[in-house]
C-alpha cells in the first residue's frame, strides 16, 4: 500500500481575527474600539448567511510520499543509455524506467539498485560480482517503509541473451544453422525448459521482497516486444522462424513471470504491448528496444532511453496510490 499523508492546518479566515487583528483591537482608543466593533458584528452577519466561506482547521490532503526502491536486471539498469550513474559494474542509467518512474511519482526517497546482469540469486542471497567488484544483495535496500518495489528479472536465469545470440546468421537460409533447431533438437526446447525451470524460483523471489517490505506495493515489469513477426530479415540478422522462437520465447518467460506475481501476491506489469511497431524492426528513432546491431546509444538485445520512458509510464498507469 503506498501511504498517504494528512496534514492539519489552521486557516484565518473571514469570520475569525487573527490573534494580531485581536490584539491591535486591544490597543485602539475607545471611540476607534466602537467602530471596530460595528464592523466586525457586520462581518459575523454575513458570516452567518455565508457559512461555506469559513475554512477554519482545513484538513490539507498532500501528495502521497513514497518511498520506491528499484530491483532488477539490464532491463531494468539500462547499459550504455546515457548518463550511466551508480556502480560503475552495473552499467546504470539515469534514464531507465526507475529512474522516469520516480519522477513521475514524485517519490519521496528512491534506490535504484538494479545491476545488468543479476539473476535471482543475487536479488535475494549472493552478493553479484561485477567487473569492477561486487555489489550487495539487492534485498538488502528494502525495509519496512519501502512503499514501491519494481523488479525486472529473469532473462538471465535462462540465458536469453546468449541464446538470441545463436540466432545471429549473416547468410540467409540455407547457409548457417536455425538456433530453433538447435535449442529444439531431438523434441525436448532447452529455453522452454529453462523458463519451466526458473518459474518457481521467480516466485521465491517475490515472496522474500515481500518479507522484508511487508508494506510495499511490489511490481514485476515484463519484457517487451523485441521482434516482430516473422523478423525483419535484412534489418536484423535472425531468420524469420528463429525471431519467431525468440519472441515466442520472451512471451512464454512474461506469461511465467505474470503468474508467479499472481501466486504471491504481486502484480505483473506487460510492457509487451506499449512496444509491438517500435521493436529492433523499426527505424532507430521508433525503437524501444535495441536489436543485433544498435541504432540508439543503448546495449544490445536491450531498450532504449525511449522505450525506457514509455515503459515507466506504463508502470504509472497501472499504480493504485492508496
Amino acid at each position: 500500500m503506498i501511504r498517504s499523508q494528512r496534514q492539519r492546518a489552521t486557516l484565518w479566515g473571514p469570520c475569525e481575527p487573527s490573534p494580531a487583528m485581536a490584539s491591535n483591537r486591544r490597543s485602539l482608543d475607545p471611540m476607534r474600539r466602537v467602530a471596530v466593533g460595528l464592523l466586525a458584528a457586520l462581518a459575523l452577519v454575513s458570516c452567518a448567511q455565508n457559512p461555506t466561506e469559513q475554512n477554519l482547521d482545513q484538513a490539507v490532503e498532500l501528495p502521497p510520499a513514497i518511498d520506491y526502491v528499484a530491483l532488477g536486471d539490464s532491463a531494468a539498469s539500462g547499459p550504455l543509455i546515457p548518463d550511466q550513474v551508480g556502480f560503475a559494474g552495473c552499467l546504470q542509467s539515469d534514464e531507465n524506467y526507475p529512474h522516469v518512474l520516480a519522477g513521475l511519482i514524485g517519490a519521496a526517497a528512491f534506490a535504484d539498485v538494479s545491476c545488468s546482469g543479476a539473476k535471482s540469486e543475487n536479488i535475494t542471497t549472493v552478493e553479484q560480482i561485477t567487473d569492477t567488484g561486487s555489489v550487495s544483495v539487492q534485498l538488502d535496500a528494502l525495509s519496512s517503509d519501502t512503499d514501491l518495489v519494481t523488479i525486472t528479472i529473469g532473462g538471465n536465469d535462462v540465458d536469453l541473451v546468449s541464446a538470441a545470440r545463436q540466432c545471429i546468421n549473416f547468410s540467409s537460409e540455407p547457409t548457417g544453422r536455425s538456433c530453433k533447431d538447435a535449442l529444439t533438437e531431438g523434441g525436448t526446447d532447452k529455453l522452454g525448459d529453462a523458463i519451466s525451470a526458473a518459474a518457481p524460483r521467480w516466485g521465491q523471489v517475490f515472496e522474500d521482497i515481500k518479507g522484508r517490505a511487508p508494506n510495499a506495493d511490489v511490481v514485476v515489469v515484463g519484457y517487451g516486444t523485441y521482434v516482430q513477426p516473422g523478423g525483419c530479415y535484412g534489418v536484423q540478422p535472425v531468420w524469420a522462424r528463429d525471431a519467431d522462437y525468440l519472441q515466442q520465447s520472451i512471451d512464454t518467460m512474461n506469461d511465467a513471470l505474470a503468474e508467479q506475481a499472481e501466486l504471491h501476491g504481486a502484480s505483473f506489469v506487460d510492457t509487451r504491448p506499449v512496444s509491438v511497431g517500435h521493436d529492433a524492426c523499426a527505424a532507430g528513432d521508433q525503437r524501444y528496444l535495441e536489436g543485433v546491431f544498435p541504432l540508439n546509444r543503448a546495449a544490445p538485445l536491450h531498450p532504449t532511453a525511449a522505450g525506457m520512458a514509455a515503459f515507466a509510464q506504463v508502470i504509472e498507469d497501472s499504480l493504485t496510490l492508496n
